[in-house]
């Protein structure tokens, strides 16, 4: 059955979805896949990686339409982004970061093997949607490309490479590939990130899970607050 949507806030984990929810005031109630938050926002739960973003918001946009789509959750930050722990990150281009082939001489994405990943010109990866960029500015803190990856960095060697490959201050798992699906829907769309840890070396690295969800959910009340004015 479709059901009338204006936004649709799309999150992997189970954790991001309930913080979600306690910010809109539903603390012990379990997310469904969709469901709605208030009016015309709702919250599409995912599930971690590209497949499963990708896969998710294909069906829900093709089942209930919806005006706009912003992909939503945690992220990591990058070495020399400058970025702390709590930071609210609008993708100002969400990025493919691990998709082609390692050779002796280095990576090579799809686009230069002659296999873009995107249909027509978009150049190094997928904006913001102007219009979306204009309303969602005043809810973050920064603004910074976004690299999705398959495998997470955590070695210090692979953070500074995404970070060189890319010029990402953030990576995560599903953002470029919400955005890709939108793209192709011809959907506007967006990507906002809040930093829960660093990148790198894993014994070293410095997470605060806690705290994110919390920053997590006050954004996406933010977002509801930024585009409903």
């Amino acid at each position: 059955m479709s059901t009338e949507i204006d936004t649709m806030l799309v999150v992997a984990a189970d954790s991001e979805a309930k913080a979600v929810f306690a910010a809109f005031g539903f603390p012990d109630e379990e997310p469904e896949e969709l469901t709605r938050l208030e009016g015309g926002l709702w919250l599409l739960k995912a599930g971690i990686g590209k497949a499963n973003a990708a896969g998710a918001v294909g069906i829900a946009l093709a089942m209930n339409p919806a005006e706009r789509v912003i992909s939503l959750g945690l992220g990591g930050a990058l070495p020399d982004s400058g970025l702390e722990i709590g930071d609210r990150v609008l993708a100002s281009r969400s990025v493919f970061a691990d998709e082609g082939a390692e050779t002796p001489e280095g990576f090579l994405d799809c686009r230069s093997m002659g296999f873009p990943l995107y249909e027509g010109d978009l150049g190094d990866g997928l904006a913001c949607n102007p219009e979306l960029h204009a309303r969602l500015r005043g809810c973050v803190d920064r603004e910074a490309v976004i690299a999705t990856v398959s495998t997470c960095s955590g070695r210090d060697e692979l953070a500074v490479r995404v970070r060189r490959r890319t010029g990402a201050g953030v990576e995560c798992m599903e953002g470029a590939a919400v955005m890709l699906t939108c793209h192709r829907m011809g959907v506007p769309a967006a990507e906002v990130r809040v930093i829960s840890n660093t990148t790198g070396d894993r014994a070293e690295q410095v997470w605060d899970i806690g705290r994110s969800l919390g920053v997590l959910g006050l954004t996406a009340r933010a977002i509801s607050d930024a585009l409903r004015g």
